[in-house]
């Protein structure tokens, strides 16, 4: 059916649907009132706005904290009114405050607006002088005074009390030079000239002022942006208001009229007879809270006559929202919000012809309105998934959509941040190679051990962050892959048959199935995957983070016991000897007469094979309390130092420094805790030589001679469950980093990165070292580490999130440099492994933040009236998100118990299950429910769509619903705009 549009909709469907590619600029705001002092006048400096209004404090020399405007719903009727029956100015050649005076008082008096007689007076109000907030206030203390008197520019700084007597001292034609602009002017009227003449200090210096260039406030301003200036005054010599509306036709820098050096397009003026200052003033912030609406401003820069601009008040209007006056004390300041709602909706509903309010009845309505009011964005994974049916024809698109990026991959690298980024990263690598280094050593009899660690991350890594498809992520050693080289290691050594061999025909085998799955395109089935199973998979990773963290802490206390029946009273008692072994072999003897055994250190006797005797020998005082709080302490500061980022201390870019730097911080100074302590904490231990770990194995393992030949064969079906572990491990983490949260803008490569980690697998099988996958929290962490937030942000608005700094140089140094520790262990040595524990804490509940699951496992314990506004609560009812997160929480107990035991060699199947089972729960959940709690499936989205075609076709056979009544402002009975041909009569007073 067709709807009825209202003539002010219908007006700004064809002003905004015009084609013009230029977006129009941001617009600074400022008013200005007239203050009185004696017969001395002049414009100071009220509010501002940019997005959000901040006013100049009455009491104090400050401005407000940003805030959202709250406008009297009669100040905007009374502002319609006033742009009906006042002028207009649409387009005026203006090129100097003077000139444009000129103007708006020549259109007044031909309009009958104003008598010539009051020209003169009109015109000396409007060019007084201009004094902002960020100049000196009248009153000075001590020591401003004193700077003011040795200043040169201090007269131009006194405020009221400054006299005109001294400024007529020297009139002529000579200062015209000093203060019109340099361009060509057109003749100004004898009167402005004479009062120019006169009066020198009304007209600003066309060049900014220093204040101007030097004031802070710039830096919230946006390139490009243009001002608009807003000027209110009470006058004694006019009965009813004088009210003009400029747009210049193009922006004009008009020296001090504006506190910031940004050219004026706009100018609004509104003086009127004393006694309504509180309305004009609330007039003043109509306009000026008009002026940076994002719809109505793009309105007045294509608005061709009066009634587009009156247009443009009553779709404001429309969607003006009244707060009773009995429940909401208008002196109440409403913080910003953290998101602030696009004019695109609005913009949306005029030019798609639908009818009804964004925030009321229209599509978008409802509680909340808004984008939260429409359904959640379909589950898509873009065109990087496609099934193209071609041979390799996903990775040939891969390396087409990546070569374009190949400059920008390094050159965007070379900032501050990825120093950052850089040094976090490569600390968590390092752990991660030592840790896990350590247990295969421990698992496969130090076939691979650190030193096979860290050549094999230093190698795959590098090579990956060179070549692959989605640089930003990190790889890794991972659990699964450890227990698989466990139990291959047993069962080699069960049936006598070299796990080297064996080891490196599985690598083989799994790099050719890789390779399978890459020219297939088979990584397409990973549109499969929803929140559901991203959620499942993230969340195991990052609580392995936290318990290994904090068992590893807890494992430092067997070492470091405490001694829990320590008395002080007797200490006397308390004492260790190393006792001399029994004389049996002949060098023992000797060792028995030649030392002084009660002298010998802890170290030493052991080493000569004495006996520690006494209660205090098990016991070191003091290492396992700092060793937790090393753990702790790192893990505490390094959140604290991310949420002084948000934080109201310090200017931004310090503390944007602080929050960038905030584990590095954090690291230095722990580890400057324990140097200064020196206590014997564990410390981080790193090979100094580069040399296998077990002495009887080479760098390179051949493939044949050690096993029978049928092993080579046989390998391919362990290799079928490494392939599947290496595949969805892979695929699942590149999903998580490839999210559209976070903003990616070069494209993914999940062809490519599969095909670059199975050529790795078979290098590394052949070296003899780990096998390599993505790491899913050390990749969330390097995002995280390397996001951009936007430079200028309006006061009062949050910094927006522009995306993550994509780039390969980060990624190279950190495995580079992985490598090189070797070299580096004399200064390594010095990093205490509980501070290291704390970073792998850091990490574990970092990678949390953001996930729904998380969210919703909190409402468990949360009474229904204090959960947060979730969209998804909005739109389902309780206990069914709660059935959702608790299958949630059944699947991920269950990876659990599988993950602790001999069966996590399944694993990789057991991601497979949580696909199936999210495809079980369609038929427990309606597809509306999904929508908001997960994703829709790719075959729903289809059904959705045709289900979505019958209901439009059953609705049009249906009798059409008389559309929602929607009142135009034209009905109203105000004021009408006066005729240009006849001369209109007595305005009415504001």
């Amino acid at each position: 059916c067709v709807h009825a549009v209202s003539p002010a909709a219908e007006r700004l469907r064809y002003i905004l649907g015009e084609d013009d590619d230029m977006p129009t600029p941001t617009l600074f705001t400022e008013m200005d009132t007239l203050q009185h002092d004696g017969d001395e006048m002049e414009w100071k400096e009220s509010a501002r706005w940019v997005k959000f209004e901040e006013k100049v404090e009455e009491g104090g020399e400050r401005w407000s904290k940003p805030h959202v405007s709250t406008l009297t719903l009669h100040s905007l009727f009374e502002l319609r009114t006033c742009i009906q029956t006042g002028s207009v100015l649409l387009d005026l050649e203006g090129y100097s405050l003077p000139q444009i005076v000129d103007d708006i008082v020549d259109r007044q008096v031909a309009d009958g607006l104003i008598g010539p007689e009051l020209r003169e007076k009109v015109s000396f109000v409007l060019l007084r002088k201009h004094r902002h907030q960020h100049k000196k206030p009248i009153h000075l203390s001590l020591a401003d005074m004193g700077k003011s008197n040795n200043s040169p520019t201090s007269d131009s700084a006194s405020g009221l009390h400054h006299s005109t007597e001294d400024l007529r001292a020297n009139p002529g034609l000579s200062l015209v030079s000093k203060y019109i602009y340099h361009v060509p002017l057109p003749p100004l009227s004898p009167f402005s000239v004479s009062l120019f003449l006169d009066h020198p200090a009304s007209y600003p210096p066309p060049p900014p002022p220093p204040p101007q260039m030097k004031n802070k406030f710039m830096k919230k301003i946006p390139r490009d942006a243009e001002a608009s200036n807003v000027l209110i005054g009470e006058v004694d010599f006019l009965d009813k208001p004088f009210v003009a509306f400029v747009r210049l036709a193009q922006a004009t820098t008009l020296g001090g009229l504006t506190e910031v050096p940004v050219p004026t397009r706009f100018l609004f003026v509104l003086l009127g007879p004393h006694g309504k200052g509180k309305s004009y003033n609330e007039i003043g912030r109509a306009i000026a809270t008009l002026m940076v609406d994002d719809l109505f401003s793009d309105v007045a820069y294509k608005a061709r006559d009066r009634d587009d601009l009156i247009a443009g008040i009553d779709e404001f209007l429309d969607e003006v929202i009244v707060l009773p006056p009995g429940e909401w004390d208008p002196k109440i300041r409403i913080e910003p919000p953290k998101k602030v709602p696009s004019a695109d909706m609005r913009k949306s509903v005029l030019n798609l012809n639908e009818l009804g309010q964004v925030n009321g009845t229209g599509t978008a309505g409802g509680p909340g309105g808004g984008e939260d009011e429409e359904m959640p964005i379909p589950h898509e994974l873009g065109e990087e998934l496609q099934f193209t049916g071609r041979f390799c024809g996903g990775l040939w698109l891969d390396i087409k959509r990546k070569v374009p990026w190949i400059l920008s991959d390094f050159s965007q690298g070379f900032h501050i941040q990825s120093i950052s980024a850089v040094l976090f990263i490569y600390l968590g690598c390092i752990t991660n190679a030592i840790t896990f280094g350590g247990l295969l050593g421990d698992a496969t009899d130090n076939y691979q051990g650190v030193m096979e660690s860290f050549l094999g991350t230093a190698l795959a890594g590098t090579v990956f962050c060179l070549l692959g498809g989605q640089p930003l992520i990190i790889l890794s050693s991972t659990g699964p892959i450890l227990i698989f080289e466990k139990l291959l290691y047993e069962f080699c050594k069960s049936n006598t048959i070299d796990y080297m061999e064996l080891r490196l025909w599985i690598g083989l085998h799994s790099c050719l199935q890789c390779l399978i799955l890459v020219a297939t395109d088979a990584s397409y089935i990973i549109k499969y995957i929803t929140r559901f199973t991203e959620e499942g998979f993230s969340s195991l990773i990052s609580f392995i983070f936290i318990s290994d963290a904090i068992k590893k802490m807890v494992g430092s206390f067997k070492y470091y016991p405490i001694n829990r029946v320590f008395k002080p009273d007797y200490v006397t008692t308390y004492r260790c000897e190393c006792i001399a072994p029994d004389q049996g072999e002949p060098l023992l003897s000797l060792l028995f007469f030649c030392l002084d055994w009660s002298q010998l250190s802890k170290k030493e006797c052991v080493k000569y094979g004495g006996a520690l005797l006494g209660n205090a020998c098990k016991y070191v005082p003091d290492l396992a309390l700092i060793s937790f709080i090393l753990f702790f302490g790192t893990y505490s500061m390094t959140v604290s130092l991310k949420k002084f980022k948000t934080s109201r201390y310090f200017p931004t870019k310090c503390r944007s420094l602080v929050g960038d730097f905030s584990i590095i911080i954090s690291i230095l100074v722990f580890c400057g805790i324990d140097y200064l302590l020196g206590l014997d904490t564990p410390k981080l231990h790193v090979p100094t030589e580069v040399k296998p770990t077990r002495p009887d194995r080479g760098w390179v393992v051949m493939p044949f001679g050690k096993n029978p030949w049928w092993v080579y064969v046989a390998s391919a079906v362990p290799a079928l469950l490494v392939t599947i572990l290496i595949f969805m491990d892979q695929q699942i983490s590149a999903v998580i980093v490839n999210r559209k949260e976070n903003k990616l803008k070069k494209g993914c490569g999940y062809h490519l990165d599969l095909f670059w980690v199975g050529i790795l697998m078979a290098v590394c099988s052949f070296l003899g070292l780990p096998w390599y996958v993505a790491a899913t929290v050390i990749s969330i962490a390097h995002i995280d580490s390397l996001k951009m937030e936007s430079e200028s942000s309006a006061p009062g608005e949050q910094p927006q999130f522009l995306g993550v700094r994509e780039q390969r140089l980060t990624g190279i140094l950190v495995f580079v440099l992985t490598g090189v520790s070797i070299f580096l262990a004399p200064v390594l040595q010095y990093i205490p492994m509980p501070v290291l524990y704390g970073v792998f804490l850091y990490m574990g509940v970092a990678s949390l933040a953001g996930i729904q699951f998380w969210e919703r496992i909190k409402l468990y314990l949360m009474p229904a009236k204090h959960q947060p506004d979730f969209s998804f609560l909005r739109h389902v009812p309780l206990r069914r998100v709660h059935l959702f997160t608790l299958v949630q929480i059944i699947c991920l107990a269950v990876l659990w118990t599988l993950k602790s035991t001999v069966a996590a060699i399944i694993f990789p199947v057991m991601i497979l299950g949580l696909m199936v089972v999210r495809k079980m729960m369609d038929l427990m959940f309606s597809q509306h429910d999904l929508a908001w709690l997960d994703d829709i499936l790719p075959e729903k989205d289809k059904k959705k769509e045709k289900d979505g075609k019958k209901k439009k076709d059953h609705k049009r056979t249906k009798s059409p619903l008389p559309p929602p009544v929607k009142i135009p402002m034209d009905t109203i009975d105000l004021p009408s705009a006066p005729d240009p041909s006849v001369t209109p009569p007595t305005q009415p007073p504001v």
